[in-house]
Protein backbone atom coordinates (compact mmCIF):
# COMPACT_ATOMS: atom_id res chain seq x y z
CA UNK A 1 0.00 0.00 0.00
CA UNK A 2 1.26 3.48 -0.89
CA UNK A 3 1.85 6.12 1.75
CA UNK A 4 -0.12 9.07 0.33
CA UNK A 5 -3.15 9.53 2.57
CA UNK A 6 -4.25 13.11 2.00
CA UNK A 7 -4.25 15.66 -0.82
CA UNK A 8 -4.87 19.32 -0.03
CA UNK A 9 -5.72 21.60 -2.94
CA UNK A 10 -5.25 25.32 -2.39
CA UNK A 11 -8.57 27.17 -2.08
CA UNK A 12 -7.53 29.52 -4.88
CA UNK A 13 -5.92 27.72 -7.79
CA UNK A 14 -6.15 27.75 -11.56
CA UNK A 15 -7.74 30.11 -14.06
CA UNK A 16 -8.24 33.66 -12.83
CA UNK A 17 -10.84 36.09 -14.15
CA UNK A 18 -8.59 37.79 -16.71
CA UNK A 19 -7.26 34.58 -18.23
CA UNK A 20 -10.67 32.92 -18.43
CA UNK A 21 -12.04 36.10 -19.99
CA UNK A 22 -9.30 36.14 -22.67
CA UNK A 23 -9.91 32.50 -23.59
CA UNK A 24 -13.69 33.03 -23.74
CA UNK A 25 -13.32 36.16 -25.88
CA UNK A 26 -11.10 34.30 -28.33
CA UNK A 27 -13.39 31.28 -28.65
CA UNK A 28 -16.55 33.37 -28.95
CA UNK A 29 -15.05 35.61 -31.61
CA UNK A 30 -13.95 32.58 -33.60
CA UNK A 31 -17.52 31.25 -33.56
CA UNK A 32 -18.98 34.56 -34.74
CA UNK A 33 -16.46 35.56 -37.39
CA UNK A 34 -15.65 33.93 -40.75
CA UNK A 35 -12.11 35.27 -41.06
CA UNK A 36 -8.90 33.94 -39.56
CA UNK A 37 -8.43 34.62 -35.84
CA UNK A 38 -4.94 34.99 -34.40
CA UNK A 39 -3.56 35.75 -30.96
CA UNK A 40 -0.61 38.12 -30.80
CA UNK A 41 1.87 35.65 -29.39
CA UNK A 42 0.60 32.96 -27.00
CA UNK A 43 -2.71 34.09 -25.51
CA UNK A 44 -1.56 32.96 -22.07
CA UNK A 45 1.55 31.28 -20.70
CA UNK A 46 0.26 27.73 -20.84
CA UNK A 47 1.08 25.33 -23.68
CA UNK A 48 -1.94 23.12 -23.02
CA UNK A 49 -4.29 26.06 -23.54
CA UNK A 50 -2.36 27.32 -26.57
CA UNK A 51 -2.61 23.88 -28.17
CA UNK A 52 -6.33 23.73 -27.37
CA UNK A 53 -6.90 27.08 -29.07
CA UNK A 54 -4.93 25.94 -32.09
CA UNK A 55 -7.21 22.91 -32.37
CA UNK A 56 -10.14 25.33 -32.44
CA UNK A 57 -8.59 27.21 -35.37
CA UNK A 58 -7.02 30.04 -33.36
CA UNK A 59 -3.33 30.37 -34.21
CA UNK A 60 -0.56 32.68 -33.07
CA UNK A 61 0.96 35.52 -35.05
CA UNK A 62 4.13 37.42 -34.20
CA UNK A 63 4.61 41.15 -34.29
CA UNK A 64 6.96 40.71 -37.26
CA UNK A 65 4.29 38.97 -39.35
CA UNK A 66 1.53 41.55 -39.03
CA UNK A 67 1.95 42.57 -42.68
CA UNK A 68 0.45 39.20 -43.64
CA UNK A 69 -2.92 40.15 -42.15
CA UNK A 70 -5.96 41.03 -44.25
CA UNK A 71 -9.16 42.96 -43.58
CA UNK A 72 -11.12 39.80 -42.79
CA UNK A 73 -8.62 38.71 -40.16
CA UNK A 74 -8.73 39.42 -36.42
CA UNK A 75 -5.97 39.68 -33.84
CA UNK A 76 -6.69 39.02 -30.17
CA UNK A 77 -4.68 41.10 -27.72
CA UNK A 78 -3.75 38.75 -24.93
CA UNK A 79 -4.53 39.30 -21.26
CA UNK A 80 -1.07 40.80 -20.62
CA UNK A 81 -1.89 43.78 -22.84
CA UNK A 82 0.34 45.56 -25.36
CA UNK A 83 1.70 49.02 -26.12
CA UNK A 84 -0.38 51.66 -27.94
CA UNK A 85 2.09 51.43 -30.82
CA UNK A 86 1.40 47.73 -31.24
CA UNK A 87 -2.34 48.39 -31.44
CA UNK A 88 -1.75 51.06 -34.09
CA UNK A 89 0.37 48.64 -36.11
CA UNK A 90 -2.41 46.07 -36.15
CA UNK A 91 -5.02 48.68 -37.07
CA UNK A 92 -2.92 49.82 -40.04
CA UNK A 93 -3.22 46.34 -41.56
CA UNK A 94 -6.99 46.66 -41.66
CA UNK A 95 -7.43 43.65 -39.40
CA UNK A 96 -9.87 43.73 -36.50
CA UNK A 97 -8.36 44.29 -33.04
CA UNK A 98 -10.03 42.11 -30.39
CA UNK A 99 -8.86 43.47 -27.05
CA UNK A 100 -8.72 40.75 -24.38
CA UNK A 101 -6.41 42.74 -22.10
CA UNK A 102 -7.20 41.91 -18.50
CA UNK A 103 -9.18 44.81 -17.00
CA UNK A 104 -6.74 44.94 -14.09
CA UNK A 105 -3.85 45.43 -16.52
CA UNK A 106 -5.81 47.97 -18.56
CA UNK A 107 -6.36 49.96 -15.37
CA UNK A 108 -2.60 50.09 -14.77
CA UNK A 109 -2.01 51.24 -18.34
CA UNK A 110 -4.43 54.15 -17.86
CA UNK A 111 -2.83 55.15 -14.54
CA UNK A 112 0.61 55.15 -16.12
CA UNK A 113 -0.60 57.25 -19.06
CA UNK A 114 -2.34 59.74 -16.75
CA UNK A 115 0.51 60.33 -14.32
CA UNK A 116 3.20 60.32 -16.96
CA UNK A 117 1.30 63.19 -18.60
CA UNK A 118 1.32 64.98 -15.23
CA UNK A 119 5.11 64.83 -15.07
CA UNK A 120 5.60 61.87 -12.78
CA UNK A 121 8.46 59.44 -13.33
CA UNK A 122 6.78 56.04 -13.62
CA UNK A 123 8.30 53.15 -11.67
CA UNK A 124 7.07 49.64 -12.46
CA UNK A 125 7.77 46.89 -9.94
CA UNK A 126 8.22 43.72 -11.95
CA UNK A 127 10.16 41.87 -14.61
CA UNK A 128 11.37 44.15 -17.41
CA UNK A 129 11.14 41.30 -19.92
CA UNK A 130 7.58 40.24 -19.04
CA UNK A 131 5.03 41.12 -21.75
CA UNK A 132 2.72 42.80 -19.24
CA UNK A 133 5.48 45.14 -18.09
CA UNK A 134 6.60 45.83 -21.66
CA UNK A 135 3.02 46.71 -22.53
CA UNK A 136 2.54 48.99 -19.50
CA UNK A 137 5.82 50.77 -20.22
CA UNK A 138 4.54 51.62 -23.68
CA UNK A 139 1.80 53.76 -22.15
CA UNK A 140 4.39 56.19 -20.81
CA UNK A 141 6.54 56.28 -23.93
CA UNK A 142 8.81 53.49 -22.68
CA UNK A 143 10.24 55.88 -20.10
CA UNK A 144 9.47 53.88 -16.95
CA UNK A 145 12.05 52.68 -14.48
CA UNK A 146 11.53 48.92 -14.04
CA UNK A 147 12.85 47.36 -10.85
CA UNK A 148 12.35 44.17 -8.86
CA UNK A 149 13.24 45.34 -5.36
CA UNK A 150 14.28 49.01 -5.52
CA UNK A 151 17.98 48.31 -4.99
CA UNK A 152 18.82 49.78 -8.40
CA UNK A 153 16.72 52.95 -8.31
CA UNK A 154 19.56 55.47 -7.98
CA UNK A 155 18.73 59.19 -7.96
CA UNK A 156 15.06 59.90 -8.57
CA UNK A 157 13.29 63.03 -9.86
CA UNK A 158 10.99 65.09 -7.63
CA UNK A 159 7.81 63.19 -8.45
CA UNK A 160 7.47 59.43 -8.93
CA UNK A 161 4.48 57.16 -9.44
CA UNK A 162 4.88 53.50 -8.51
CA UNK A 163 2.76 50.66 -9.93
CA UNK A 164 3.30 46.90 -9.92
CA UNK A 165 3.05 44.04 -12.36
CA UNK A 166 -0.23 42.32 -11.45
CA UNK A 167 1.56 39.08 -10.53
CA UNK A 168 4.34 40.66 -8.46
CA UNK A 169 4.98 39.71 -4.84
CA UNK A 170 3.75 42.24 -2.28
CA UNK A 171 7.08 42.15 -0.46
CA UNK A 172 8.87 43.38 -3.59
CA UNK A 173 6.38 46.22 -4.06
CA UNK A 174 6.86 47.30 -0.45
CA UNK A 175 10.66 47.29 -0.84
CA UNK A 176 10.44 49.60 -3.85
CA UNK A 177 8.05 51.98 -2.09
CA UNK A 178 10.39 52.13 0.89
CA UNK A 179 13.46 52.75 -1.28
CA UNK A 180 11.72 55.49 -3.26
CA UNK A 181 10.43 57.16 -0.09
CA UNK A 182 13.98 57.43 1.27
CA UNK A 183 14.97 59.48 -1.79
CA UNK A 184 12.99 62.49 -0.65
CA UNK A 185 10.81 62.47 -3.76
CA UNK A 186 7.05 62.91 -3.78
CA UNK A 187 5.93 59.28 -4.02
CA UNK A 188 2.54 58.34 -5.41
CA UNK A 189 1.85 54.61 -5.05
CA UNK A 190 -0.71 52.24 -6.53
CA UNK A 191 -0.63 48.66 -5.32
CA UNK A 192 -1.78 47.11 -8.59
CA UNK A 193 -1.10 43.50 -7.63
CA UNK A 194 -4.41 41.90 -8.51
CA UNK A 195 -6.65 40.18 -5.97
CA UNK A 196 -6.33 36.83 -7.77
CA UNK A 197 -2.56 36.95 -7.34
CA UNK A 198 -2.84 37.81 -3.66
CA UNK A 199 -5.36 35.02 -3.08
CA UNK A 200 -3.30 32.40 -4.90
CA UNK A 201 -0.10 33.36 -3.15
CA UNK A 202 -1.82 33.38 0.25
CA UNK A 203 -3.43 29.98 -0.33
CA UNK A 204 -0.17 28.48 -1.59
CA UNK A 205 1.68 29.84 1.41
CA UNK A 206 -0.86 28.34 3.79
CA UNK A 207 -1.03 24.88 2.20
CA UNK A 208 2.73 24.51 1.68
CA UNK A 209 3.29 24.82 5.44
CA UNK A 210 1.16 21.72 6.12
CA UNK A 211 2.43 19.12 3.63
CA UNK A 212 5.26 16.69 2.99
CA UNK A 213 5.25 17.44 -0.75
CA UNK A 214 3.99 20.52 -2.60
CA UNK A 215 3.10 20.46 -6.30
CA UNK A 216 2.83 23.68 -8.29
CA UNK A 217 1.10 23.33 -11.68
CA UNK A 218 1.77 26.00 -14.27
CA UNK A 219 3.30 26.94 -17.58
CA UNK A 220 7.08 27.14 -17.66
CA UNK A 221 6.88 30.77 -18.82
CA UNK A 222 4.17 31.75 -16.35
CA UNK A 223 5.43 34.48 -14.03
CA UNK A 224 2.70 33.99 -11.43
CA UNK A 225 3.27 30.21 -11.38
CA UNK A 226 6.99 30.70 -10.79
CA UNK A 227 6.22 33.01 -7.88
CA UNK A 228 3.92 30.36 -6.40
CA UNK A 229 6.79 27.89 -6.66
CA UNK A 230 9.14 30.31 -4.87
CA UNK A 231 6.63 30.81 -2.05
CA UNK A 232 5.99 27.09 -1.63
CA UNK A 233 9.69 26.24 -1.81
CA UNK A 234 10.33 28.59 1.11
CA UNK A 235 7.93 26.61 3.29
CA UNK A 236 8.40 23.11 1.89
CA UNK A 237 11.78 21.97 0.60
CA UNK A 238 10.06 19.11 -1.19
CA UNK A 239 8.31 21.30 -3.82
CA UNK A 240 8.07 20.47 -7.53
CA UNK A 241 6.93 22.56 -10.50
CA UNK A 242 5.12 20.75 -13.32
CA UNK A 243 3.13 21.86 -16.36
CA UNK A 244 0.68 18.94 -16.51
CA UNK A 245 0.03 15.38 -15.34
CA UNK A 246 2.49 14.01 -17.88
CA UNK A 247 5.32 15.70 -15.98
CA UNK A 248 4.35 14.26 -12.60
CA UNK A 249 7.35 12.11 -11.58
CA UNK A 250 6.78 8.40 -10.96
CA UNK A 251 8.47 8.72 -7.57
CA UNK A 252 5.53 10.86 -6.41
CA UNK A 253 2.96 8.21 -7.36
CA UNK A 254 5.10 5.46 -5.85
CA UNK A 255 6.17 7.52 -2.87
CA UNK A 256 7.17 6.15 0.50
CA UNK A 257 7.17 8.46 3.48
CA UNK A 258 5.02 11.16 1.84
CA UNK A 259 1.61 11.15 3.51
CA UNK A 260 0.28 14.63 2.75
CA UNK A 261 0.53 16.29 -0.68
CA UNK A 262 -0.39 19.90 -1.42
CA UNK A 263 -1.43 21.16 -4.85
CA UNK A 264 -1.70 24.66 -6.24
CA UNK A 265 -1.85 26.05 -9.77
CA UNK A 266 -1.05 29.30 -11.52
CA UNK A 267 -3.67 31.68 -12.87
CA UNK A 268 -3.09 30.44 -16.42
CA UNK A 269 -3.60 26.77 -15.56
CA UNK A 270 -6.96 25.37 -16.79
CA UNK A 271 -9.16 23.24 -14.58
CA UNK A 272 -8.82 20.14 -16.75
CA UNK A 273 -5.03 20.14 -16.25
CA UNK A 274 -5.48 20.35 -12.47
CA UNK A 275 -8.01 17.51 -12.55
CA UNK A 276 -5.65 15.28 -14.56
CA UNK A 277 -2.90 15.81 -11.99
CA UNK A 278 -5.31 15.02 -9.16
CA UNK A 279 -6.47 11.87 -10.94
CA UNK A 280 -2.90 10.57 -11.02
CA UNK A 281 -2.32 11.51 -7.40
CA UNK A 282 -5.46 9.75 -6.26
CA UNK A 283 -3.88 6.46 -7.23
CA UNK A 284 -1.77 6.93 -4.12
CA UNK A 285 -4.74 7.52 -1.86
CA UNK A 286 -6.40 4.88 0.26
CA UNK A 287 -10.00 4.49 -0.89
CA UNK A 288 -11.56 5.43 2.43
CA UNK A 289 -9.71 8.76 2.49
CA UNK A 290 -10.61 10.13 -0.92
CA UNK A 291 -13.27 12.36 0.63
CA UNK A 292 -10.44 14.39 2.20
CA UNK A 293 -9.53 15.95 -1.16
CA UNK A 294 -10.30 19.66 -1.08
CA UNK A 295 -12.64 21.19 -3.65
CA UNK A 296 -10.97 23.40 -6.22
CA UNK A 297 -12.15 26.99 -6.28
CA UNK A 298 -11.47 28.16 -9.85
CA UNK A 299 -11.99 31.92 -9.70
CA UNK A 300 -13.07 33.79 -12.54
CA UNK A 301 -7.07 36.45 -14.11
CA UNK A 302 -2.93 35.87 -14.72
Amino acid sequence: MLDIKKIIVADHAGFCFGVKRAVDISLNYKKEDNGAVYTLGPLIHNDDVVNFLKAQGISQISIDDLDKLGEKDAVVIRSHGVTPETIRRIEKTGAQVVDATCPYVASIQLKVKKYHAKGYQIIIVGDKDHPEVIGINGWCGNSAIVTRDGSDLGTLPQKVCIVAQTTERLSNFEKVVEAASRSGAEVLTFNTICSATKERQGSADEVSKKVDLMIVIGGKNSSNSKKLYDICRTNCNNTIFIENAGELPDWVINSKGIETVGVTAGASTPNWVIQEVLARLEKGLETEQKELISAIAVDGKD
